[in-house]
């Protein structure tokens, strides 16, 4: 898949043509770019060298005077550019990640942007996650809307709160996936043993939301609550060291088979979000009666994987339980989450 990855803008080719219409939109885009010389800003590029994305950030912590009505002095990411060629890969939704993942490491209290009306898919993206509008700001270019995403007044809200886990009064969840279907489903928790070249351009791969199919009942779970992804070994006999926690996700849904009115029905669902091809779906619908899905959104990738025999010897986990969709209790969760490494501030109340 295209890599998402920090470059220098005098490393970045101003000439790509992801650029021509931001060119056209801002008559000082060049100049300003030039200018940011040995600033870093976020690229995704194909494996030739062409750009898919252009993401720029930045930090601010004043009174912000250009916008009506101005914000006052707070601690900001500002989205200063923002440009995708998703071509039907929900590339956008991988960014809006990053872009997340870039506040919670800065613990900024507010994300905002700035947009034309024009660009309405780009919109109704940042609204899906919370963005609302806070005002308009007006140049020689024209007026763009103030998009602002508090990252401290949270709703209760799955998505408008993403990529914040509210962990009270919710049940938490170890869920198994095996290694030849994980790391397509969640690329941001690839392991260092796993290439990179294995994780392909498709939209599965890019979603903040994702879709696991099983043949086991998943009702159990229900929406809010967590799952703790469990990567299961790729060497029988040795799961002790090679079978590890992965990911933090948040339960939108559960359906089974029967809630589809038909086949088509199903693979309309799963397949953006599923690492199952339209085939393999269909496939999977007609051989079998008893078929779930579970959707959940892609909250965070652990910064470290902790291994099944420590979650058997620290966390308490019963070696002899199945670990397919293993209930977890509320000290064996906080548990894996301090293990885990992960933000502190991810997991809310």
């Amino acid at each position: 898949m295209p890599s998402l990855k920090l470059k220098k803008f005098k490393e970045i080719n101003l000439k790509d043509p992801i650029f021509d219409s931001l060119k056209k939109q801002y008559k000082e885009f060049s100049e300003w770019f030039k200018k940011k010389s040995d600033e870093p800003a976020y690229v995704i590029e194909t494996s030739s060298g062409a750009l898919r994305g252009f993401v720029y950030l930045k930090i601010e912590t004043g009174e912000i005077t250009d916008v009506s009505p101005s914000l006052p002095a707070a601690k900001r990411l500002k989205v200063g550019t923002f440009k995708i060629i998703a071509h039907g890969t929900k590339l956008g939704e991988r960014v809006i990640k990053k872009i997340f993942d870039h506040a919670i490491d800065e613990n900024v209290s507010e994300v905002y942007v700035t947009v034309f009306d024009t660009h309405s898919q780009l919109i109704s993206l940042f609204e899906r996650y919370g963005f609302k509008e806070k005002g308009s700001k007006t140049t020689k270019n024209g007026t763009e809307k103030v998009l602002l995403r508090s990252m401290t007044d949270l709703e209760d809200d799955i998505l408008s709160d993403y990529p914040y886990v509210h962990s009270n009064g919710v049940n938490k969840f170890l869920l198994a996936i095996y290694p030849e279907y994980h790391t397509n489903l969640f690329p941001d928790s690839i392991l260092k043993t796993e290439s990179p070249d294995i994780v392909t351009d498709i939209s599965h791969t890019n979603t903040i939301h994702k879709v696991y199919i099983a043949k086991m009942a998943l009702t159990r779970l229900k929406k809010g609550d967590i799952v703790i992804v469990y990567r299961t070994t790729d060497i029988i006999g040795r799961a002790r060291f090679r079978s590890v926690v992965t990911s933090l996700c948040v339960v939108e849904e559960t359906r089974a088979r029967k809630s589809f009115v038909s086949e088509d029905a199903f693979v309309e669902y799963a397949a953006p979000h599923s690492v199952f091809t339209e085939e393999e779906l269909r496939h999977l619908y007609q051989e079998n009666d008893r078929l779930y899905t579970l959707r959940m959104t892609y909250n965070a990738a652990f910064g470290k994987r902790t291994i099944r025999g420590v979650l058997i010897d620290e966390v308490g986990l019963s070696e002899q339980s199945r670990w397919d969709l293993l209930k977890l209790t509320e000290d064996q969760f906080a548990k894996i989450i301090e293990l885990g490494k992960i933000n502190e501030g991810l997991v809310v109340d």
